[in-house]
């Protein structure tokens, strides 16, 4: 991209050249004694007690202009909403010096500056919350014009400001324009909040592990790889944090969580995105049973924190977290949607009922994997309602603990909303000679060409030799947690700065 100047943008350099050779600071110092905000003055005025709003002083960028002559009407947006500043030039400049606003009022001011106002507040003659301006500040001086805001007759907002191209790579701006975008992720931020204190009230412990990792442990994924040059050897970003939460666990923590940026190098889509957030938690003593009752008690905290209600619209669908959630096993899943029983078929026997399912699958995949494919064919979509997929073959989860009462199986579990996966929790394996053979039978998986198999992480299986409790572990992604309960239909709307491709710049 060159720095092509629109006719826009040349004016707007005009300006600020102007402004700056009359001696006026378009980017002065930081510091403005920001009194009050948009919303708080407009909810708590009133005639009443309007003696407590003599002496404001707020801050935002200007969003319209209406020059009235001698009087301008100014909307300005702050971090909390829109409030409108009357702006009388006698009153902003008080003597026969009137440079100030011709210069900076009349000819300076663009849409998109930032100003800082004083005054006091009051009602005008057709009822808006206004501030009378007594001085007036400018504090950034915008040379790029905001993207133009289109509406319909419906006041749908249309054009350059929907384009998901524009919005995702320039999210500046578009948090500028599309004030629910900010909502957004303000509501992103009580989610995560609302776990943590839930966690916390329980008694966990948040904790830090290590993002650059020698071995890309805990999941089947295709890694990032870098390289570490003061050890020179390569080095993983991780794709995930479970093998040390379990060491903490090990070490004698008896609760630990982290929020986990996690980084897997494959597809990008509405679902997916190769940087993404993960949490996870260990709690020692527990088992499957008690991570699916904590589960369900804590996204009905989180949806009743975000909507007041146990019930949250998503797309055209009312999905409700109430608990308790229905619980079905991963095998009788398939039969209730393919009328076919895996249960104790082979590999070829697998790949039989593929082909019979007209499902395509690689030729290097093992058991697992083949079962998965099945079910992510036939079934996965099917589950709308919060439903935990229960009981899977022990091919599926290598770090699982087998099933106390049905040989084949282990103790885990997938929460499954809106047809999507949005939890992956297990009764950890904490045998140290089965973790070894289960970690060896993904090495041969890699040999045969499967490039998400697990790498052998031979310092945890020194961990577990050491002794890890009876443990239950969960990951839940909170980017699609956000997406289903925002009603989001990408995760690029509930991450800030969704992966893109780079952008060519020109000198």
């Amino acid at each position: 991209m060159s720095q092509h100047l629109s006719e826009q943008e040349i004016i707007r350099r005009e300006k600020l050249k102007k402004i700056q050779e009359a001696g006026i600071e378009a980017y002065p110092a930081p510091l403005y004694p920001v009194s009050h905000y948009s919303t708080d003055i407009k909810t708590h005025f009133s005639e009443e007690n309007k003696e407590a709003f003599t002496n404001v002083c707020i801050a935002g960028r200007i969003m319209s202009i209406n020059d009235k002559g001698k009087v301008f009407f100014i909307k300005i947006q702050d971090s909390k909403g829109i409030i409108q500043l009357y702006v009388k030039r006698d009153d902003v400049c008080p003597t026969e010096d009137k440079s100030f606003w011709d210069i900076v009022v009349k000819h300076g001011l663009d849409l998109g500056d930032i100003i800082g106002a004083t005054g006091y507040v009051f009602i005008t003659k057709t009822g808006e919350t206004s501030l009378h301006t007594q001085t007036i500040t400018l504090l950034t001086k915008s040379l790029k014009p905001l993207p133009v805001v289109k509406r319909d007759e419906e006041g749908n907002v249309f054009d350059e400001v929907t384009d998901p191209e524009f919005r995702y790579r320039q999210r500046y701006a578009d948090l500028i324009i599309n004030t629910s975008v900010k909502e957004t992720f303000e509501k992103r931020t009580k989610l995560i909040n609302t776990i943590r204190n839930f966690l916390n009230e329980q008694g966990a412990l948040e904790v830090d592990t290590p993002v650059l990792q020698a071995i890309p442990g805990g999941a089947a994924a295709r890694p990032f790889i870098t390289h570490h040059n003061a050890l020179d050897v390569p080095f993983y970003l991780r794709i995930a944090n479970e093998l040390y939460l379990k060491r903490l666990i090990v070490g004698g923590f008896d609760w630990v969580y982290e929020f986990s940026r996690n980084f897997r190098n494959e597809g990008m889509d509405r679902t997916h995105n190769p940087e993404f957030t993960v949490l996870e938690w260990y709690t020692a003593y527990k088992d499957y049973f008690w991570m699916m009752e904590i589960t369900e008690q804590l996204f009905e905290k989180v949806a009743i924190a975000l909507h007041g209600t146990t019930d949250v619209l998503l797309e055209d669908k009312i999905i409700n977290f109430k608990a308790p959630f229905k619980r079905i096993s991963i095998i009788d899943a398939i039969k209730e949607n393919t009328g076919i029983d895996i249960t104790d078929k082979t590999e070829d026997e697998l790949r039989k009922v593929c082909k019979q399912l007209n499902i395509d699958v690689a030729p290097n995949i093992g058991k697992g994997k083949l079962i998965d494919e099945i079910f992510g064919a036939t079934s996965e979509h099917k589950y709308i309602q919060p439903t935990f997929i229960i009981d899977y073959p022990v091919e599926m989860s290598p770090l699982t603990k087998k099933h106390r009462t049905k040989a084949g199986l282990v103790e885990r579990f997938e929460l499954m909303v809106n047809g999507k996966e949005l939890a992956n929790a297990y009764s950890e394996l904490n045998d140290p000679i089965d973790q070894r053979e289960r970690f060896e039978e993904q090495l041969k998986l890699m040999e045969r060409g499967d490039a998400e198999a697990m790498y052998i992480d031979y310092d945890f299986l020194r961990a577990l030799e050491y002794g890890m409790p009876p443990t239950s572990g969960i990951g839940i992604g909170i980017d699609r947690l956000c997406m289903m309960m925002l009603n989001q239909p990408s995760i690029q709307d509930v991450l800030l700065f969704p992966q893109m491709r780079p952008e060519k710049f020109e000198n």
